[in-house]
């Protein structure tokens, strides 16, 4: 017979050593650069830089859409370089966080969003040749042929 307050059931095993902590995987300072995710953080940051300026050069004829690619393109050029300079200076090691998973979905959400960001230029870029004002007597285009070439060159 059991001791009064004596349970027949074992304890529950200690869950530490069946969930060990995450491991960084991801190299630390310059190293980073050499990996797969660290190419796409750079080029991440340099392709969106030149969103930003291809985008900001034109004159915005819609900017509810293109406000819209502007945003996304500033947004994820500063998450890349925070993300980066995780990395970079090693912070990676001190927070603990699966860093793998995080990467997995930082580029995750990054590619949707400049997916949609893409279609919405796409969208406005296709828009070229209807009149900026219906009800004027000079049919002036939403783009001209430079702002088009542009807003293509923002949009690839």
């Amino acid at each position: 017979m059991l001791p009064r307050g004596a349970s027949s059931m074992p304890p529950p095993p200690n869950p530490a050593p069946y969930f060990p902590p995450p491991r960084v995987t991801l190299p630390s300072g310059l190293d980073i650069l050499r990996t797969f995710s660290g190419a796409v953080i750079f080029l991440e940051i340099l392709f969106g830089t030149i969103v930003w300026i291809l985008v900001a050069s034109t004159q915005v004829p819609l900017p509810l859409l293109q406000g819209w690619v502007m945003f996304v393109a500033v947004t994820a050029w500063f998450l890349s370089i925070a993300f980066l300079s995780v990395f970079l200076f090693g912070y990676a090691n001190r927070i603990a966080v699966n860093w793998n998973q995080m990467d997995f979905i930082f580029h995750g959400a990054t590619f949707v969003f400049y997916f949609g960001a893409f279609l919405l230029q796409a969208a406005t870029t296709s828009l070229h040749h209807f009149p900026r004002k219906f009800n004027a007597t000079t049919q002036e285009r939403i783009l001209n042929g430079h702002e088009y070439n542009i807003s293509i060159a923002a949009s690839v």
